[in-house]
């Protein structure tokens, strides 16, 4: 989206290329962070966004060279509560925190999830001392996992640590591996997936790997162990998009075990979601530059599943 001009009181974008065809609230929330999807609905709703100086709705899908008008009203902050929730800190120092995350925890507020989050359990443990780049929503979180992926998140304490892991990500440096069970007999012993990621247009809640409005992603891989319908796996991934090894991974027809959403529609419910585990994590520190890399154990819930498999 291109930006033309910032006034007082309003901000007038462009559509271009790679908004063509998507929703416009979904768009904007992209672009005007400060904003929850729903207050942009509400704003739409209100008259206070046009397209091409007229009245729009919520699901009106962006044509190229729309121009967009936004009134910049002040977002009602909400008020996201410190919740004293166990967490397994790896590391910590003032700049960051390594953090091991459960299966089933959400990284960080959004609609039907304002408790009980990562960053609640972060608000209490750092007492106020995380980054404010990412706003009220998302303090100190760099990255993010899925929910029902568990392992090893970074979590900056400050404006200038969360810069320097940004960056560190933005450049492919940041060392992100991750282990996952996926269905069938993998062929290849190692390699590179190299197709680029969108919001699939049947099911907006998915991405997909296609053409249109998509995203470059590489994900190399290599088979760890081979099972009697199943694959053991790492996985280390160059870019980070949404749900990457998850789609990758469907796409050639090896799903993980356990997607709900990827996965075949019987799904094998004692793994509560996808088999995936981020393990290992490594990178430069802030502000010591020092290599610091950080490796955790397969959970519970993976090496029981490993357990009940038969070895090819």
């Amino acid at each position: 989206m291109t930006k033309i001009n910032d006034l007082s009181d309003c901000e007038i974008i462009v559509a271009d290329s790679n908004d063509e065809g998507e929703r416009i609230d979904r768009v904007l929330i992209s672009h005007l962070p400060q904003f929850t999807r729903s207050s942009i609905q509400n704003q739409i709703l209100a008259g206070d966004i046009l397209v091409n100086e007229k009245i729009t709705s919520k699901n009106y899908k962006l044509k190229l060279g729309d121009k967009i008008t936004v009134l910049l009203k002040e977002p009602v902050e909400l008020n996201i509560t410190e919740q004293d929730i166990p967490l397994d800190i790896v590391y910590e120092d003032n700049d960051l925190l390594v953090v091991n995350k459960p299966k089933g925890m959400v990284v960080h507020p959004a609609a039907g999830h304002y408790e009980n989050t990562l960053v609640n359990a972060l608000l209490f443990h750092c007492k106020g001392s995380l980054s404010g780049i990412n706003g009220v929503i998302r303090p100190g979180i760099v990255h993010r996992i899925d929910k029902d992926t568990s392992g090893l998140l970074l979590v900056a304490k400050n404006d200038n640590a969360h810069n320097s892991l940004a960056a560190q990500i933005k450049e492919h440096t940041l060392l992100r591996e991750y282990q996952g069970v996926v269905y069938g007999n993998v062929k290849e012993e190692n390699g590179v997936i190299n197709l680029p990621i969108g919001r699939s247009k049947q099911d907006r809640k998915k991405m997909c790997v296609t053409d249109i409005n998509s995203k470059e992603a590489y994900t190399y891989f290599e088979v760890i162990e081979r099972y009697e319908g199943f694959t053991h796996m790492r996985f280390k991934l160059k870019t980070g998009r949404t749900h990457q090894i998850r789609v990758h991974m469907a796409h050639l027809g090896h799903a993980l075990a356990g997607d709900e959403v990827y996965g075949p529609k019987k799904v094998i419910k004692k793994l509560n979601g996808q088999c995936l585990h981020a393990k290992t994590i490594g990178f430069n520190h802030p502000v010591t530059n020092e290599w610091l890399e950080f490796d955790s154990n397969l959970p519970e819930y993976f090496t029981d599943f490993l357990k009940g498999l038969k070895k090819r």
